[in-house]
């Protein structure tokens, strides 16, 4: 455990750095080149800011991880060797996967590309991850439901990864909001599978981690008259919402004699803000007779924004509340059921979303200022 503890802080050090050195010079191409997130009346950001920071997360990632692979196969062989062959052949698919949206969201930020071109991708790379191996084989009584036939199986992978994967995307709307969300999850899931002993998918939850404080840094502390501040843009939410999906989906394979708390909640806890804050949405739009796959100003960060919170509290109580919701969904899921504690959770999100909208509104009559719809 000391040696891949060691390995573990390795890859989260190396990924940090690259990222850290990548992004300055993403920045500089971007001013150079007149690379900027064009200002409109949906987003919250002003001034020339580039939307390219994403493009240093895999590379450093992959970077990383083989770096480390290859010096533990001469420092570290029996660490290394013991890795299972099938969290190899996995990792290997997910890499694939995520190379063809790193592509995509690059296309996205640079050129522009329809959402069903986004959503075919997303789709296809779902089933790139189940054809490695990588299947949402078991819910553990969620809905009473523990294994499952192979083509429901696929279905529900194919769902939850693209339903993740865009629920990162979508909640992308403040500094710090989804890098922070991220991070939490994917130092969560890195103890999550250091307890468990998997320690491939160790691996790349730290390194993911590794990515996002570099970026956290430069996304919320940056400044833009100074050309030091900048988005993840479809780039890197596309990409770190795909990990996450790959990080999640995968607790539901794991022995559950090795996990301390039900691996259904295990799985979703970390993700519980963007995931109900999609399907929210999702839902105002329909209602509102909108389509619900144009974007809007109607997501959680929004509403605090028209609450009248800056950026700069907005996003901490978020990542905050998403902090809180991750450990006691993790606690009571040790001697709460499955469903119970997820109706408990839908219940609160609904109730305080009520609570909020209420106070827009009475602020809104107050000011004569109305920030959300």
């Amino acid at each position: 455990m000391s040696d891949w503890f060691i390995i573990d802080i390795a890859v989260f050090m190396v990924v940090m750095t690259l990222t850290g050195i990548i992004i300055p010079q993403i920045l500089l191409i971007a001013f150079r080149k007149n690379l900027y997130d064009e200002v409109n009346p949906r987003k919250i950001h002003s001034g020339s800011i580039p939307r390219l920071g994403g493009i240093a997360f895999f590379p450093s990632i992959l970077f990383a991880i083989l770096l480390v692979f290859g010096i533990g196969a001469y420092y570290f062989p029996k660490q290394i060797l013991s890795i299972p062959p099938t969290d190899m052949t996995s990792l290997c698919f997910v890499c694939c996967a995520v190379i063809v949206l790193y592509l995509v969201g690059m296309a996205d930020d640079l050129i522009g590309l329809r959402y069903r071109a986004k959503f075919m991708a997303q789709i296809f790379c779902a089933c790139l991850i189940f054809v490695g191996g990588l299947s949402l084989n078991n819910l553990h009584g969620f809905l009473g439901i523990h294994t499952m036939p192979v083509i429901v199986d696929l279905g529900l992978t194919i769902l939850l990864t693209v339903f993740i994967t865009n629920a990162l995307n979508l909640i992308d709307g403040i500094d710090g909001l989804a890098s922070g969300l991220s991070a939490v999850a994917c130092a969560f899931y890195g103890m999550i599978y250091v307890e468990a002993g998997d320690q491939a998918y160790a691996l790349l939850s730290f390194a993911t981690l590794g990515a996002m404080v570099p970026f956290f840094y430069y996304n919320v502390f940056g400044n833009a008259k100074k050309h030091s501040k900048i988005f993840m843009g479809d780039t890197g939410a596309l990409t770190v919402g795909l990990i996450l999906s790959v990080l999640s989906i995968h607790i539901c394979q794991l022995d559950a004699s090795k996990l301390k708390a039900n691996a259904a909640v295990v799985a979703i806890a970390p993700l519980l803000i963007p995931c109900f804050d999609v399907v929210r949405v999702y839902v105002h739009r329909i209602h509102c007779h909108r389509n619900p796959f144009l974007p809007d100003r109607s997501h959680i960060h929004h509403k605090l924004l028209a609450l009248g919170m800056s950026q700069r509290v907005a996003m901490p109580t978020i990542v905050g509340t998403g902090i809180v919701l991750t450990a006691a969904n993790y606690w009571f899921s040790t001697f709460v059921n499955i469903n119970i504690l997820f109706a408990i959770d839908a219940v609160l999100w609904i109730v305080a979303n009520i609570l909020i909208s209420k106070a827009i509104r009475r602020r809104a009559k107050r000011t004569g200022i109305i920030l959300w719809e």
